[in-house]
């Protein structure tokens, strides 16, 4: 009884060790940057931050030219006044740059959520694709390292980019 206990023991030890587990690896940044949707939501910022900086100059053009008429004009003001049109125009200025920064700012926070958001709508992606394709694990490459070496026929970066871009389309 023993010999037939520890046989069974043994033939199911050596079966659970002749399964083989589906692993398969994608190049992280390769994936992300080729996703059509991160391509389309870099266009939209620069668009935007291209119209800031168009606003930006305006601005700065604008402020330019009201300081040189205040400079040809100060010899001939009263120096209080002078001194009080300064002073303005040093307040105006920094509510200029103010301004322009919290702009800038705006921009950089929403552009940097709809990357995240696109980060994990990425993740989500690749964890329904390894359930629906049977893999046990899908490891992420990246330049720290973390696969250093993977068969191209376990590289699912290619096929990965084409279904995000696919589903995006959609």
């Amino acid at each position: 009884m023993k010999k037939i206990s520890l046989l069974v023991i043994t033939l199911i030890t050596m079966a659970s060790c002749q399964q083989t587990q589906k692993i398969g690896f994608v190049d992280n940044s390769k994936l992300v940057n080729e996703y059509q949707e991160k391509i389309d939501v870099e266009a939209k910022y620069k668009t935007l931050i291209d119209a800031s900086n168009k606003t930006t100059d305006s601005l700065a053009q604008s402020f330019q030219a009201e300081y040189q008429e205040f400079q040809a004009q100060a010899n001939s003001m009263a120096q209080d006044k002078a001194q009080e049109r300064y002073q303005q125009l040093g307040q105006k200025q920094q509510m200029l740059q103010q301004q322009i920064q919290m702009a800038e700012q705006q921009i950089a926070a929403e552009s940097q959520k709809e990357i995240d958001s696109l980060i994990s709508k990425v993740r989500t992606f690749v964890k329904d694709y390894g359930k629906s394709n049977s893999y046990d694990f899908i490891l992420g490459s990246n330049d720290a390292g973390s696969v250093m070496y993977g068969k191209e026929g376990d590289d699912l970066t290619a096929t990965l980019v084409k279904a995000l871009n696919d589903s995006y389309k959609k």
